[in-house]
């Protein structure tokens, strides 16, 4: 054995000399095949020096490149869950099926109503007709109306009526397409010229919901990291528009001058401070207020706007067709030239009697909003019929100032019946300005909790319902609106109603508030 592994040792290490040699020679084949293969890769050059400089440098490095390499190499062959395409199903008993049935319970559609919103619900009146001035409600009775802003009575014209239901014949009920898109019709240009024309402006646009109007002209021209500094009053339409345009958006006392240049100063230092880069700029406010039925001081907001540098966004729902010699505005009133405010903004349906909204100013400030404005791009343009029914409205208040006579006559009226008519209570509104809200003073009422508060209200909307006036409570959406006012009854004056209807309805108002506040005192 010992002679024949002697033998044999020469021939074993011949054969694995031979196997070793045959196996440096393949692996060299590969390394110059797959060298070659590789350098004629465009960058492979370039590959190379960087991965042999980063594991000189930093090998760790180059450790980690490796890993995550072959994480993407095994994510990307690894097999996906792709819903509907599985082939294992769990087959269940009816047994199990019925238990999963029975165990299952559905979230509602809806939240449940609260006590305050069955209680509103229970309490709101059914209208039965048109309406107008005045209204017929289900139980078949009339009713003066207090609850519309129809400031003018330009919606029960007769004229007006007839007018809208030419313009269905001609152009049916709806373009049933955005503006852009086969929505522009004869009667929205006509519109727009006579929204022009009649506010003194280079141009105008109309959109197909007062609402929306506001809140789809602010974001147009402010966007995120813009500033605003806003009345802390505005109405719930320009809240939204605050917060979708996602800007800085900061607020000054309700009508308060001092407070504003209190803020836009604090603005400036913090620019100054942190050399911010410039943004756009802008004033937004209210000309007639709808939550406190004052005016806005335009004049001394025009004065800041200039010494600040800031644009000035004008919201015009309420004052148009209600304030200045020709009822077109806050401008109007304070005989102030419209170019100097840059955005005005307003809907149609309060002292015009129709729907929709509209922007004017500048030609370049109209233009960009046929791109820009959300409302505008992608929403159904106005039935023809209101936009004839709005060109009509224009048309009544030239024609007939004496209704913004008598508006503010009215309105006079009934602020002072009901300031001498009843105690406890606080009557706020502007002189003149045709909305009014009345809200507890007394201190035993006044310090009651909101909900405590809504219900006495209620309890006085009720009773002028019965007593033959149709009044409503202010309405906020409370979760959501900013600086909420208080609890008040809101009263909307109209010129359509006469002198003795007017104090009739005062005398009303004020007997409902009396026997509320014995009872709840």
């Amino acid at each position: 054995m010992a002679a024949l592994g002697t033998y044999a040792s020469p021939l074993v290490n011949d054969a694995a000399r031979d196997i070793a040699d045959s196996l440096v020679v393949a692996v060299n084949t590969t390394v110059t095949v797959v060298s070659g293969v590789y350098a004629k890769v465009p960058g492979s050059a370039i590959l190379a020096r960087y991965v042999k400089a980063s594991y000189q440098n930093d090998p760790y490095r180059s450790l980690l490149e490796a890993c995550l390499v072959f994480f993407m190499v095994w994510y990307f062959a690894s097999n996906k869950y792709k819903p509907g395409k599985q082939n294992k199903e769990i087959k269940l008993t009816e047994k199990e099926i019925q238990e999963l049935i029975d165990e299952w319970e559905p979230e509602p559609l809806v939240q449940p109503v609260t006590d305050a919103q069955r209680l509103e619900l229970d309490k709101q009146p059914i209208i039965c007709g048109p309406s107008g001035p005045k209204l017929r409600l289900a139980d078949g009775k009339e009713r003066l109306n207090l609850a519309s802003f129809n400031f003018l009575g330009a919606m029960s014209q007769e004229s007006t009526k007839e007018k809208a239901i030419a313009a269905v014949r001609k152009h049916g009920v709806g373009t049933c397409g955005p503006c852009g898109f086969y929505g522009t019709i004869d009667v929205h240009i006509n519109l727009e010229q006579e929204i022009a024309r009649f506010m003194g402006v280079e141009n105008a646009i109309v959109y197909s919901q007062g609402f929306t109007t506001v809140g789809s002209v602010i974001p147009a021209f402010a966007k995120r990291g813009d500033i605003i500094v806003a009345d802390a009053g505005v109405s719930f339409a320009v809240q939204i528009g605050l917060q979708i345009s996602r800007s800085i958006v900061k607020y000054y006392k309700h009508n308060d001058m001092e407070d504003l240049e209190r803020v836009l100063q604090q603005l400036q230092k913090e620019f100054a401070a942190k050399k911010k880069p410039l943004t756009r700029r802008f004033i937004v406010t209210e000309g007639l207020s709808v939550n406190h039925a004052d005016v806005c001081p335009l004049p001394q907001i025009l004065e800041l706007k200039h010494k600040y540098k800031y644009r000035l966004i004008l919201e015009e729902s309420f004052s148009l067709g209600v304030l200045g010699p020709r009822g077109a505005g806050v401008c109007d009133h304070f005989n102030i030239p419209p170019s100097e405010v840059d955005i005005i903004t307003a809907t149609l349906a309060n002292a015009l009697g129709s729907a929709g909204g509209f922007c004017c100013g500048s030609k370049e400030i109209v233009e960009h909003q046929r791109l820009g404005g959300q409302g505008y791009v992608f929403s159904a343009s106005l039935p023809a019929l209101l936009a004839v029914s709005a060109i009509e409205g224009i048309k009544y208040l030239e024609a007939h100032p004496e209704q913004l006579v008598r508006l503010r006559e009215n309105s006079n009226t009934m602020r002072l019946a009901l300031e001498k008519g009843v105690q406890g209570v606080d009557v706020q509104g502007e002189p003149g300005a045709p909305i009014l809200h009345v809200r507890f003073k007394d201190p035993n009422v006044a310090s009651r909790s909101r909900d405590d508060q809504e219900r006495a209200l209620q309890d006085c909307v009720d009773e002028c319902i019965r007593n033959g006036v149709l009044v409503t409570r202010a309405k906020y959406v409370l979760d959501q609106e900013v600086n909420v006012p208080r609890p008040s009854i809101r009263v909307a004056i109209t010129a359509a109603h006469t002198k003795k209807e007017v104090e009739k309805a005062a005398a009303v108002v004020a007997a409902a508030v009396k026997k509320t506040l014995k009872t709840i005192r």
